[in-house]
């Protein structure tokens, strides 16, 4: 019984990731693979399509989703443009918008910032905390401070909120598929108990809506 225990998140995983390879959006349902956004416009990335994945860093789930994500994106060659948003407006918020504005969440930072919260335990809660953190990983104190305190930065955080509001997002983390469609591990994973199962169901839905998408917007050319 334990082994058959143990396979099965094993077999659950496997027949996702097969049913990624030839799986159309029509395959998912509207509603509980994934919802559709009433969105007025998508987004001006010319031909590719774009993928936005919502989180935050203290969110032990956005935490365990971020590798198989990298190398799912990875995986999307030149289909996506992927991007980013933190969801609230606490202090790791404002460190991501503020690090995003300076191009420093490259070179390991975003992945740094994870392993400094669930691994090394370091809570990350206040603005003082998440700076000296950052200067103590070779971000540039004075440079971090005058973004910190942009305007630039308050309006990309509020400007967050908003797009979460749009989406009608309440849990983290999600993805938004061409700013009219999203999904997550727990809804495209509905009934899994599996987290690497109920991973592999988004991306097998994340292909589908990718593949829409891009069929979409060929369409209106």
């Amino acid at each position: 019984m334990r082994f058959l225990s143990f396979l099965r998140p094993l077999l659950a995983t496997a027949a996702f990731m097969a049913a990624a390879s030839g799986a159309y959006a029509a395959d998912f349902k509207d509603g509980l693979d994934f919802n559709t956004v009433n969105a007025p416009s998508r987004p001006d990335t010319g031909k590719k399509v774009e993928v936005l994945e919502v989180f935050m860093y203290h969110c032990p789930h956005c935490n365990a989703l971020d590798v198989p994500l990298a190398d799912w994106v990875k995986k999307q060659g030149d289909k996506i443009v992927f991007r980013r948003m933190h969801l609230g407006e606490d202090a790791q918020a404002k460190a991501f918008y503020t690090l995003e504005a300076m191009n420093a969440l490259g070179n390991g930072m975003h992945e740094k910032l994870f392993r400094a919260i669930h691994v090394e335990r370091n809570r990350l809660n206040t603005d003082q905390l998440v700076l000296d953190f950052v200067v103590k990983n070779g971000i540039d104190k004075a440079k971090y401070l005058e973004t910190f305190n942009s305007f630039g930065v308050q309006t990309r955080m509020k400007r967050g909120v908003q797009m979460a509001n749009l989406y009608k997002l309440d849990s983290v983390p999600a993805i938004v598929i061409d700013g009219h469609y999203t999904t997550s591990p727990a809804v495209a994973g509905h009934g899994l108990t599996s987290v690497p199962a109920a991973h592999a169901a988004m991306f097998a839905v994340a292909d589908s809506l990718i593949a829409k998408s891009l069929q979409e917007r060929a369409a209106k050319k």
